[in-house]
């Protein structure tokens, strides 16, 4: 018996995995203006939202008894707040362990597009491309089961062939680099660790994976989004979101069944996407948690705190000035002005972003968004002493961690904490950090990353030496 209402012949649908707070305010925002602006052909695209996992189930049944539609408050740095109705999630999948409702849509004909945002350590990829089966979630899925994108979407797409519905397009909507192709990978990896031979050749015949850019900063809800919403709507929204007022989405132009004519709405559709990408990874997402790391060490909880700070500020700005500009130059983005703009950005103070939720996934950030700055470098011959100290935060921050002394629970989906206690309590916790191969790959142990990292580790500890003894540390 079907679970959920059919689509008529006509609709197109988006089968979304992952309905946190970033899709909400990002990629549905994008296609609900599309609908709302366009014409009759854009209003027949919407999206059927589920989860793989139930984490989110508090909010995803909201979502549900509201019918899918919420309110998204979107503030600029000036403090002027706006609050839209978002309407298109038109279908909220309910959860269940076998996923059944994600398979039944993801079977549909009028199913176009599987997206995702499942996070950068959701993918389980070493510097290689290759899946590392060291992690339980991915193990288990090797094994059959489907709670990793890589499981999940095996059986989506089984049952899609079985049901011959035609081509789809997946795509990642993550901070992954070059996150098509590595999702790409990984997944007929998987199928090929599977024996799922069948699968791969109708997955290679009849599947794109696009690369995109997305860049829009959400922070988790606060009780206080909620109650603005009210006061600003008259609705009792249980599930608002909020961002801030700035968007961005770039994505290849490479889809085999079709796509919303999101141009329309300011996607820019490109041949590719990479100098975007590395910018924004680098300059944005590196300098984030930089920031966040180093707040929490000197005890702010927010970002835009630590922005304001001349201190942090330097750090993040000294990081992308005499470092990451001289790696990716030449590029077609004036890297100085995108700096600039980031930085602002990071100093709104009305997003009330925290450090907890920033400082969230070092260890998928250290490889993915400030191990190339260091590679770069060393090609270059250059010694990256600005890069540097980004890592020696965070391994100050562990050190924290492994003290009890963090100010909040740290979280991040690959770390082991048996081995970080390990790499802190080393007699050099330095070296024991750089020798990290999950950190650092084939920068793993190199002579010069230990010097670099090491020489910032002790300008770290000299700058929180000095905050103390100034007062400018706080509780």
């Amino acid at each position: 018996m079907a679970l959920l209402l059919t689509p008529g012949a006509d609709e197109r649908i988006i089968l979304h995995i992952g309905t946190g707070s970033f899709h909400r305010a990002h990629q549905a925002w994008y296609l609900h203006t599309l609908r709302e602006t366009g014409d009759a052909d854009d209003r027949l695209w919407s999206i059927a939202a589920g989860n793989i996992r139930s984490d989110m189930n508090p909010t995803h049944e909201a979502l549900a008894a509201q019918g899918g539609r919420y309110t998204l408050e979107t503030v600029t740095p000036q403090g002027e707040r706006a609050y839209e109705t978002i309407t298109s999630i038109t279908r909220v999948l309910p959860w269940t362990a076998e996923l059944d409702a994600l398979i039944e849509a993801g079977a549909w004909p009028q199913t176009k597009i599987i997206a995702f945002t499942v996070t950068e350590g959701g993918y389980y990829l070493d510097e290689h491309n290759r899946l590392d089966p060291s992690y339980p979630d991915l193990a288990a899925d090797l094994d059959g089961a489907r709670t990793t994108i890589y499981g999940a979407l095996a059986a989506i797409l089984e049952a899609r062939r079985r049901a011959g519905a035609g081509p789809v397009t997946l795509q990642s909507c993550d901070n992954l680099r070059s996150n098509g192709e590595r999702f790409h990978a990984g997944f007929t990896e998987f199928l090929d660790r599977r024996g799922l031979a069948d699968l791969k050749q109708w997955v290679e015949a009849n599947t794109k994976s696009p690369c995109a850019m997305v860049d829009r900063i959400t922070p988790r809800p606060l009780p206080e989004v909620r109650a603005r919403v009210r006061e600003a709507t008259g609705v009792d929204d249980a599930c608002p979101v909020m961002g801030e007022s700035f968007i961005q989405w770039v994505i290849e132009d490479h889809f085999v069944a079709g796509r919303p004519a999101w141009e329309k709405v300011g996607v820019e559709l490109v041949e590719s996407v990479l100098p975007y990408e590395e910018a924004k990874i680098r300059i944005l997402n590196a300098t984030h948690s930089c920031i966040a790391w180093a707040g929490t060490l000197v005890g702010l909880r927010y970002i835009h705190e630590g922005t304001h700070d001349p201190e942090i500020r330097a750090f993040a700005h000294d990081y992308v000035t005499q470092d990451v500009i001289p790696s990716l130059s030449p590029s077609p983005l004036d890297l100085g002005a995108y700096r600039d703009v980031v930085l602002d950005r990071f100093g709104n103070p009305y997003i009330q972003d925290t450090n907890q939720r920033v400082a969230a996934d070092g260890f998928s950030k250290i490889p993915g968004f400030i191990a190339p700055t260091f590679r770069d470098c060393f090609a270059r011959g250059a010694t990256p002493a600005a890069t540097a100290v980004l890592p020696a935060l965070f391994l100050r921050f562990l050190e924290r961690w492994r003290a009890g002394t963090l100010p909040y629970a740290y979280q991040d989906g690959v770390f082991d904490p048996e081995a970080t206690r390990a790499m802190v309590d080393a007699a050099d916790p330095v070296a024991a950090f750089c020798a990290d191969r999950g950190l650092w790959g084939q920068l793993a142990g190199d002579p010069r990353l230990v010097s670099a990292v090491g020489g910032a580790a002790v300008r770290v500890d000299q700058w929180l030496a000095a905050r103390v003894a100034s007062g400018k540390q706080h509780a």
